[in-house]
């Protein structure tokens, strides 16, 4: 089984991709939507091919390949997550850095529309999503999905103060659905 069918296998059929960004250009990997999320009204979009590309742990310099997921309603099937996925993708690679539990990408603005305060990302281990998901086994490596949940700019500074750690702990408490665009930001 490759990794297209690993995902398959959790989130149905895949719906459609790009393997170009907005301007024509191709990409060094695709992005891809997926028949399903891991809950009712949801969809998820993944990078596919990102994984081929090595990039390095900041933390112990260990090479990782992975690939990213974003899970959001389906009314934002046709929205912007394709694009968004394929910036933070090209972001990676030219850093060279893979995205570690804990890191928050942006802010960079309100990303979903009206009524949405989300405008970052924080990179989390997919828990949303059935054992054996996170991590696929492809030849000579290991593919770990890393789950972009979206956040609030007030969520992406609490992470920098006080570490990703205790803000997981704070979205244990609030019990919140991370996959709801207009939940109310934490506040601790």
């Amino acid at each position: 089984m490759g990794l297209p069918e690993h995902l398959e296998a959790f989130l149905g059929p895949i719906q459609g991709g790009w393997s170009r960004d907005a301007d024509g250009h191709p990409l060094p990997f695709q992005v891809v939507d997926f028949a399903r999320g891991p809950r009712s009204h949801t969809v998820t979009f993944a990078t596919l091919g990102l994984s081929k590309i090595p990039l390095r742990s900041r933390a112990t310099e260990k090479i990782i390949y992975h690939e990213l997921i974003i899970v959001l309603p389906e009314s934002m099937r046709g929205g912007a997550a394709p694009g968004i996925l394929q910036q933070i993708g090209r972001d990676a690679i030219a850093s060279g850095d893979a995205l570690l539990r804990g890191d928050v990408v942006g802010p960079r603005g309100p990303m979903f529309g009206v009524g949405s305060q989300m405008e970052a990302f924080y990179a989390a281990i997919p828990v949303y999503f059935p054992d054996g998901f996170a991590n696929y086994r492809e030849e000579d490596r290991e593919v770990v999905m890393v789950w972009l949940v979206p956040i609030t700019g007030t969520e992406a500074a609490f992470v920098r103060t006080h570490g990703w750690d205790r803000f997981e702990d704070e979205l244990v408490k609030a019990d919140r659905d991370l996959t709801d665009l207009t939940r109310a930001t934490l506040s601790s």
